[in-house]
């Protein structure tokens, strides 16, 4: 579209929009041959072979019509069964949970249920890029609060806390975080919590990366009470714990009232997510903990080798215990990260993202996501070692 239709006909709050700041590097590697790409978030692994089974026989049994709005009846059962093991939190599969087209759809619909035009938003970050974008297109203010490396990116229930203004509707929460690695503790959350109940706020926890965490208990937000769980809006999926990003499958667990509004904005845009999709998930429930658990291995063995080379080349890296990024200070480069992620990607054909690209915060980080082969992650950190030695 030309720039005067542009202003013409776009609407103000997508013209607004800044652009994805991963998508400009991904299109320059696009055009390069021999690139490592340490910038997707995505599995490398391919969906575990019982999942593709199961959703190859629903399609072999004619499994290809809707499903009810919320989704099978049988996935919300199955999904509640799981989060009451894992976490000890129980939710209604009928009234409380909304099967989604994977967590980025849980987000919108939760953002437009949720918000009216000029209500704000508290976001820690650096986050994942969609948080903001999520919230303006719903007519609401995004009100960044940036983590810091000093504290291993958590959240600060302080900086929360001043934040609030009359116009603060919810409280966003993201962890394991995308991009830094970062966990939130319990006594952190609860904090964040009982300031929730206390202003009279909504929270909403993006908790896709719940079962890829290190050394470390995640702690699911509901979990943490009663009151707590009726305040709070739960998001997850299964791109990134059982390989399914390409199914395009999620969730939204809350309190049936909220999760009403969901289905409502949802029946309108979507019908339902896909019915095989669906049954894939259903048997990721089923038998997917043994490949959870071995890719969990497999990332972790990673991580170990992308930090301690990273630190080894000056890119002070703290150790994410989340999700399967490493964020590294590239300051000893002596360049910002922009320009370093791009002289990077064209001298010696490793793509990451600058770490502008999440928000306040990430200002001289690089996110380096090790979701690829280990042996690419080597030769990775071999041609980051060559660059560093002419620019660290």
């Amino acid at each position: 579209m030309q720039p005067a239709l542009e202003r013409r006909y776009l609407a103000k709050r997508v013209t607004g929009l800044k652009p994805s700041g991963i998508r400009k590097f991904f299109d320059i590697a696009a055009t390069m041959k021999d690139v490592i790409s340490l910038g997707i978030g995505e599995p490398d692994f391919t969906t575990p072979k019982p999942i593709l089974d199961a959703g190859q026989h629903a399609l072999s049994m004619g499994e290809t019509h809707y499903t009810s709005n919320a989704g099978l009846l049988e996935l919300r059962q199955a999904l509640a069964d799981h989060l009451k093991k894992l976490y000890g939190v129980e939710y209604d599969p009928v009234n409380e949970i909304i099967i989604t087209v994977g967590v980025s759809e849980a987000l919108y619909l939760t953002m437009t249920a949720l918000l009216d035009p000029g209500d704000e938003v508290i976001i820690p970050t650096p986050c994942f890029v969609s948080y903001q974008a999520e919230v303006i297109l719903a007519g609401g203010v995004p009100v960044e609060i940036p983590s810091r490396l000093e504290d291993n990116f958590q959240l600060d229930p302080e900086q929360v806390r001043a934040a609030i203004t009359p116009r603060t509707k919810l409280i966003f929460v993201g962890y394991p975080n995308n991009p830094t690695g970062a966990v939130a503790g319990r006594d952190t959350l609860n904090e964040v919590a009982k300031i929730a109940e206390e202003r009279g706020l909504l929270l909403v926890s993006d908790e896709i990366y719940d079962r890829l965490v290190y050394d470390f208990q995640h702690v699911c937000i509901p979990s943490l009470g009663e009151s707590i769980q009726k305040r709070t809006v739960l998001l997850g999926g299964f791109s990134k714990d059982y390989a399914m990003t390409g199914w395009r499958i999620g969730y939204a667990a809350g309190p049936a009232e909220i999760i009403k509004g969901l289905v409502r904005i949802h029946q309108y845009t979507i019908m339902s997510a896909p019915t095989v999709a669906q049954y894939a998930a259903l048997e990721a429930l089923r038998s997917g903990e043994p490949h959870v658990q071995e890719m969990l291995a497999e990332y972790d063995r990673r991580r170990r080798l992308i930090v301690d080379g990273l630190n080894r080349l000056g890119l002070t890296t703290f150790e994410p215990r989340g999700a399967f990024y490493a964020f590294p200070l590239i300051t000893a480069s002596g360049m910002d990260d922009e320009v370093f992620a791009e002289k990077l990607l064209r001298e010696e054909h490793v793509a990451v993202v600058p770490g502008n690209a999440f928000g306040p915060g990430g200002e001289g980080f690089v996110r380096c996501c090790y979701a690829t082969a280990y042996d690419l992650i080597g030769e990775a950190l071999h041609r980051m070692e060559k660059f560093m030695s002419r620019y660290g």
